[in-house]
């Protein structure tokens, strides 16, 4: 007999243009509100509007929180963690884009 193995694979596309409330990204990126809460107030998520109730998160920022969960639940950092390692790897994403134009 043959064994066939199967795997499934999850993802999301989402455009830029696309606004998401904070219940919304939460339930995207199954992320209680409250670290979403925390994730703006240390710079991790940029979103526009003034309170919580009018904050409006791009589809980028959905991409963001997901890593930022995954930082949060695979590695345990805190938030201040969190906000320095994707600080990090946007830098490192930067040089890289640097490195293939100048060649």
């Amino acid at each position: 007999m043959t064994q066939t193995n199967i795997t499934w694979i999850e993802g999301s596309v989402v455009e830029n243009e696309v606004h998401m409330t904070i219940v919304e990204l939460s339930h995207a990126s199954r992320t209680p509100e409250e670290l979403i809460m925390s994730w703006v107030s240390e710079g991790v998520l940029s979103p526009s509007g003034s309170t919580p109730q009018d904050w409006r998160f791009s589809g980028d920022s959905l991409r963001r929180a997901k890593t930022a969960a995954h930082l949060t639940h695979d590695l345990e950092l805190n938030v201040p963690g969190v906000a320095l390692t994707l600080e990090l790897l946007d830098e490192i994403a930067q040089l890289r884009t640097r490195l293939q134009t100048s060649k």
